[in-house]
């Protein structure tokens, strides 16, 4: 069901002192930054392989982010698992006892257009460690041409 990790999210306080701090200790060259508004972050994208780390900031104090770090501390706030087929992956976490939130950026509870796939949230900790995201990613000419492409 789940292919891989397509990305991790991080909840920094400073964003630019944690790609100071990853550029120090890891060496990870100048990631690709940006303001996210929807999602009310700023952000940074770099690849560790395959899977994409996004560290974010929340640009106001009710962010997810500002929100992980006031329960958490710094630290991965979401796992972001690609699937082949999101309505199947649902069904499945959802048969297990999982529930589903509602996405953020765009208020959206279960599957929806985002801006690399359509992606669904679930709720709180489904399993221990950190919150899941579920991304079907688009295959050519998917993409709703009214969705913006990412960072």
């Amino acid at each position: 069901m789940v292919k891989k990790i397509k990305h991790m999210a991080v909840a920094v306080e400073d964003v630019d002192a944690a790609v100071a701090r990853y550029q120090e200790l890891l060496d990870i060259g100048e990631p690709k930054r940006g303001e996210w508004k929807e999602g009310r972050s700023r952000e940074a994208h770099f690849f560790f392989g395959e899977v994409q780390i996004q560290l974010c900031q929340s640009t106001d104090p009710g962010g997810r982010f500002a929100q992980h770090i006031a329960r958490s501390g710094e630290g991965v706030q979401h796992i972001c698992l690609e699937v082949d087929d999101i309505d199947k992956a649902l069904e499945h976490a959802l048969a297990t006892g999982a529930v589903l939130t509602p996405c953020q950026a765009h208020g959206t509870l279960g599957s929806h257009a985002h801006t690399e796939g359509w992606v669904a949230f679930l709720q709180g900790q489904a399993v221990p460690g950190f919150e899941i995201e579920y991304m079907q990613v688009y295959k050519d000419g998917e993409r709703p041409e009214e969705i913006a492409s990412s960072l």
